[in-house]
């Protein structure tokens, strides 16, 4: 195997219990409302924190508990890349960011702390600092308007690729 677990022991995952609609365990910072939509494969949530001078970005998870990238079964990495497409488009409707950037992390070194395969989608300004790391916590309230609006994005006419009630688990 090339690569192992670092999962703990008894790890309470927070993505699968926003999923799974179980109790949140202590130090879970999601929220319910941080679920913009759900798919049989995968789901797209809030992040709880920002970056530089904004907040509100987008992961796209896998339904299932899978780890790393090195986990991945090719329907559900071509899911997570579609849905990724999706996303940064919707923030171009709802948000009208300059650009959009993706990034996804494996193992401590790569620097995962979510033991639950995310990919990472920004909106991107001009003037956001994403890559010098001033990371903030981004309030529930926050994320739960963004994600209204993502899912209206979403769902638009204009989306090129806009979700139907037949792409989304209920």
């Amino acid at each position: 195997m090339l690569h192992s677990s670092h999962e703990p022991t008894d790890y309470q995952c927070p993505f699968c219990e926003l999923l799974n609609d179980q109790p949140f365990s202590p130090d879970n910072l999601c929220a319910p409302s941080d679920l913009i939509y759900r798919t049989p494969l995968v789901a797209a949530i809030m992040a709880c924190d920002g970056f530089g001078n904004y907040g509100g970005h987008v992961m796209i998870i896998p339904t299932a508990h899978l780890e790393a990238l090195y986990d991945l079964d090719e329907q559900t990495g071509s899911a997570i890349m579609w849905e990724t497409k999706r996303v940064a488009l919707a923030m171009k409707l709802a948000w009208n960011p300059a650009g959009t950037s993706t990034r996804q992390h494996n193992e401590p070194a790569g620097n995962q702390h979510v033991w639950h395969y995310h990919q990472h989608v920004f909106p991107r300004y001009a003037d956001d600092e994403l890559y010098r790391q001033l990371r903030h916590r981004v309030s529930v309230e926050d994320r739960a308007r963004k994600a209204l609006e993502l899912r209206s994005a979403l769902f638009s006419a204009e989306h090129p690729y806009r979700l139907t009630d037949t792409d989304v688990v209920r």
